[in-house]
């Protein structure tokens, strides 16, 4: 959607909820079930860094037996998300948590798997991020971070309809998905030395790491 995480005011917000619910709504679903088949996890807790409104993390809650953490620094997005979680009966099974990926307010070895839908592109300091992810991953964790539409007819359904609303969303996905942001982020990995396979394809492109255990 091109969300900034912390960078809304209400009005962004509720715009950005609005697309989510709109235009983005089928693309949710899809990529819950692909982190839930290729990290092969259906319990224990997610958290989905940067997760705006919360639609990634609700899909993900709804398609398996998850507890998920939605970790937010913007108050508009969630107290939206709160709304949304509402409407979807899973206040049961659905938490929000104010804080930054570069600096994640959570204990060491917390985290079954950590997701995260388009804020990637906008985290200041990549190599604390990932460091922060992955520390809090329990041992055999694994993360599915990234971006994408899930598939190749959700991808044009979406740019044809994002297109009418920004004529210029074409160049900004390009921008996110293309091979420099994919490179700078593999090289940010491989400094690190941390265990990881990309994926890139028709669902988008995605960093599958696996703490040792």
């Amino acid at each position: 959607m091109g969300y900034v995480p912390g960078r809304f005011d209400r009005d962004g917000a509720e715009h950005m909820n609005q697309i989510a619910k709109t235009v983005f709504a089928p693309v949710y679903p899809v990529i819950a079930k692909q982190i839930i088949e290729r990290c092969r996890i259906s319990r224990g807790r997610c958290l989905d860094v940067g997760s705006g409104p919360g639609s990634l993390g609700i899909a993900l809650a709804q398609a398996s037996d998850l507890t998920v953490t939605l970790l937010d620094s913007s108050v508009e997005m969630l107290a939206l998300a709160r709304e949304n979680i509402r409407e979807a009966g899973l206040s049961d099974r659905l938490s929000l948590l104010s804080g930054d990926v570069h600096n994640i307010p959570l204990p060491a070895r917390s985290v079954d798997v950590a997701v995260s839908r388009g804020s990637i592109f906008f985290w200041e300091d990549l190599p604390r991020a990932f460091s922060e992810i992955h520390r809090v991953l329990a041992p055999g964790g694994k993360t599915y971070v990234g971006g994408g539409f899930g598939t190749a007819e959700l991808r044009d359904a979406v740019l044809v309809a994002m297109t009418k609303e920004n004529p210029d969303w074409k160049n900004f996905r390009d921008r996110n998905l293309g091979p420099e942001n994919r490179e700078r982020v593999a090289g940010v990995l491989a400094d690190l030395g941390l265990p990881h396979r990309l994926v890139s394809d028709d669902s988008g492109f995605w960093v599958v790491m696996e703490k040792e255990r």
